[in-house]
């Protein structure tokens, strides 16, 4: 008799520990037929991944929460900077995760973070100082901060684990840089002495160091985006007589920093172990785009695709003029504004990052194999 009530409690105490294990490999199973096991997405950067972070600051300049911007996005004006998603909207979609929520936006808190957080800023770079131009924009050293000081330990909280144990399982992407030679190193005069190299060498100093702390803090997966072909912008092609060709010099400097940011794929193995740190080149993307346009889809390389504020008109030459004409067919056009692509091109940046075999477009790895690490 005592052995059949023995008997008894092991069944009733196996049934539960079967099922677990059910769950559990339907869950496996399900995430690889996602090609996913990434649970959510940290964002750092500027406005090209910015997804409205800039809407809530006082005295910024650098703001897209109006039409045209966002006449293609499901919630209209939103703050990306573009027509419609953005290249991290995008990847979301290609990874089965939903839409990440901005840092600075009030409703950003409890549940909402536990697929990621977005703390980029429009005009903002690697340096502090860049984005002083715009007015108050949040530097890539103040988003770490708001993701150490303000995210982890509601997260944490939030989802019962430690930091160590959940952020292996987000991605972080990296996207910055453009800023600190638009509007830092070409405009300041305090650069005048410094060489492009110099330069370069810092910033990526900085980066890396940046890296290491989000590192520290048990981050192992990471997308380092490039800088983008700025000097074929429609910024600068604007002030050009002749529009034959983009202006290399900015074009050196993008390429310069990509190929230290490269190197910092390399280096991490190193100074990060047990990390997976991968490059996606958007700038050879981009001007694949534009070297061949008729190819990939498109039919306007080097003009916006919404009316840009001009300089004699109180504007920067980059951002659409509020509730201004926007052109019909979008989807030929390289750039919406002065400087920021059209959902179309951010659709084969993302796509090309997710999937692509090439190493000269995504190195070493793409995103669909690294989430699956």
């Amino acid at each position: 008799m005592a052995s059949q009530v023995i008997n008894s409690r092991l069944l009733l105490l196996t049934i539960p520990i079967l099922a677990c294990v059910f769950l559990c490999s339907c869950y496996a199973r399900a995430t690889d037929k996602n090609g996913a096991r990434i649970r959510g997405m940290f964002v750092f950067g500027s406005s090209l991944v910015d997804n409205g972070n800039n809407n809530f600051l006082k005295n910024s300049m650098a703001k897209a929460d109006f039409l045209p911007y966002g006449i293609d996005f499901p919630y209209g004006p939103s703050g990306r900077f573009t027509n419609g998603k953005n290249v991290i909207d995008l990847l979301c979609d290609q990874l089965k995760l939903p839409l990440v929520p901005a840092f600075t936006d009030p409703s950003t808190k409890g549940t909402k973070i536990i697929h990621g957080v977005n703390y980029a800023s429009g005009a903002s770079g690697i340096l502090d100082d860049t984005g002083l131009l715009a007015g108050n924009v949040i530097s890539l050293n103040q988003q770490v901060r708001n993701f150490e000081e303000v995210t982890l330990p509601v997260l944490e909280a939030e989802m019962g684990f430690q930091r160590r144990e959940l952020l292996p399982k987000y991605l972080f992407v990296v996207g910055t840089g453009g800023n600190d030679y638009s509007f830092n190193y070409f405009l300041r005069q305090s650069n005048a002495n410094v060489s492009l190299e110099a330069f370069t060498a810092n910033l990526t100093r900085k980066l890396s160091g940046q890296l290491q702390k989000l590192y520290s803090l048990g981050g192992r997966k990471f997308a380092l985006m490039a800088v983008n072909p700025i000097g074929c912008s429609p910024m600068v092609m604007a002030n050009r007589r002749t529009r034959n060709g983009c202006i290399e010099g900015l074009n050196k400097a993008a390429h310069l920093f990509n190929a230290h940011l490269k190197s910092l794929v390399d280096v991490s193995k190193e100074q990060m172990p047990g990390s997976n740190v991968i490059f996606v080149n958007s700038y050879k993307m981009i001007r694949d785009i534009i070297k061949n346009p008729v190819s990939r889809g498109f039919k306007d390389t080097n003009s916006a695709c919404c009316e840009v504020m001009s300089l004699n008109e109180g504007g920067n030459g980059i951002l659409c003029k509020k509730e201004g004409q926007a052109c019909e067919d979008r989807n030929i056009h390289v750039f919406f504004d002065g400087l920021h692509p059209t959902e179309a091109v951010n659709i084969q940046i993302a796509t090309k990052a997710y999937n692509s075999n090439l190493t000269s477009e995504v190195y070493p790895i793409n995103v669909k194999q690294l989430s699956m690490l």
